[in-house]
């Protein structure tokens, strides 16, 4: 069954909800950037497996230590609400909220309403470098503090800040030094023989 097109024009964050909650569109993930619509291709096993193990660990440890929440890849974070329409809403696969910045009562219904301090994308073979690009310029723009970027076909991650990026290979360690405090991830034991 073909699924509905969707129409080219600016979206708003408030369409874009509608139109994520609308039962013809229930296979679909769209994310907004500068009110343009982006269909989020689903991934395959191996990329969901993964990002699964690393959702995990890092989840574990910020509820072991009272961090904050961590996020799933089907949660939205408004990142910018233009008065002209060209809302930015994106969706990493694991994200994180200090808990300092979650507002009374936890996190809402609808999207965060501000940047996460931690994004946490898995490359898989069908995302688009220019926009996987933009993405982290994005997230770094509107207030996360780091973006880590794991390759899992290239057994690395590349972490970037405001002030910079840098990689770290299979054989190094990844620290979560002051947004994920006390957090290390030995790559080896998270990679293995992981190739998506």
């Amino acid at each position: 069954m073909a699924l509905p097109e969707i129409r080219e024009k600016l979206y708003s964050a408030e369409e874009l909800w509608e139109l994520s909650h609308a039962p013809e569109n229930d296979a679909r993930r769209f994310e907004l950037s500068e009110g343009v619509l982006i269909e989020m291709s689903p991934a395959g096993g191996k990329h969901g497996t993964f990002a699964s193990k690393l959702d995990r660990r890092v989840g574990n440890h910020i509820e072991d230590n009272n961090l904050g929440e961590t996020t799933a890849a089907e949660t939205g974070f408004l990142l910018f609400k233009n008065p002209n329409g060209k809302d930015i809403v994106r969706a990493p696969d694991v994200g994180f909220v200090a808990v300092a910045r979650i507002p009374p009562g936890g996190l809402p219904d609808g999207y965060v309403p501000f940047a996460p301090d931690l994004a946490i994308e898995v490359v898989s073979p069908n995302d688009d470098a220019e926009d996987l690009e933009l993405k982290i310029s994005q997230y770094l723009k509107y207030g996360t503090r780091q973006v880590w970027v794991f390759y899992p076909k290239l057994k690395r991650v590349v972490v970037h800040t405001p002030t910079g990026s840098y990689p770290i290979d299979v054989d190094g360690v990844l620290d979560g030094g002051d947004v994920l405090p006390g957090f290390t991830l030995v790559l080896k034991d998270l990679f293995g023989d992981a190739d998506t």
